[in-house]
């Protein structure tokens, strides 16, 4: 059965701060109650919001600029995570929001792993754009660089785009393959140059005799 709760901030994909919503209990219990987010919408918590609002609002505003002040200076953060992996990109493993959380806080820049939006693990080498909420109203967008070495991830930072061993393979037989197929097509044109040069040399030599 739903549990009705008010928001003491604004939630994504479930309202903002102050509105009154439907939720299962299971996730009112284990993550709004808890993580202070929310307050079961009995009549005496509800007044108990509306005293608190200018307090909370204000409160609300000057972490928001804070975060603010944090994403600028995230804005370019590139998290670089050495993994093995096979000739076809795919990791022996994969990344998660922890990992990324403690590679951010090897960079000096702390992030908790439930501010990482990951909606399932990373399982290929790469460059993965990530979205990090650092406030229920402000979000900032990293690149997390999963490579096999430091040299690679180098390469993944200059912009550079990894190929499968496979890919690759595949991508030279067709260069290999146009080459050839350039190589056909000026042969005979060379070729029909050269004959049509030869009857007007034939005409020249009367002419020459003379």
């Amino acid at each position: 059965m739903p549990m009705n709760v008010i928001l003491l901030e604004r939630v994504p994909k479930l309202g903002q701060m102050g509105d009154v919503v439907k939720v299962k209990p299971g996730f009112a219990r284990n993550y709004l109650l808890p993580q202070k987010k929310a307050l079961r919408a009995t009549k005496d918590n509800i007044t108990y919001f509306e005293s608190q609002r200018k307090t909370l609002e204000a409160q609300n505003l000057e972490r928001r600029k804070d975060a603010e002040a944090v994403a600028g200076k995230m804005s370019d953060l590139k998290v670089t995570l050495i993994r093995q992996a096979s000739e076809a990109l795919q990791l022996y493993g994969s990344v998660t929001s922890r990992d990324i959380a403690d590679g951010a806080a090897a960079q000096g820049v702390k992030i908790e792993r439930g501010q990482v939006e990951l909606d399932k693990p990373i399982k290929a080498l790469g460059t993965h754009k990530i979205k990090i909420h650092l406030h229920p109203e402000v979000a900032v967008e990293i690149s997390v660089l999963v490579a096999r070495s430091p040299d690679e991830a180098e390469f993944l930072a200059k912009g550079g785009t990894l190929v499968a061993e496979t890919e690759r393979a595949a991508l030279e037989a067709a260069e290999a393959a146009q080459r050839a197929a350039a190589l056909f097509e000026a042969k005979p044109a060379a070729e029909g140059e050269a004959a049509a040069e030869t009857p007007a040399e034939a005409e020249e030599t009367p002419a020459d005799k003379k």
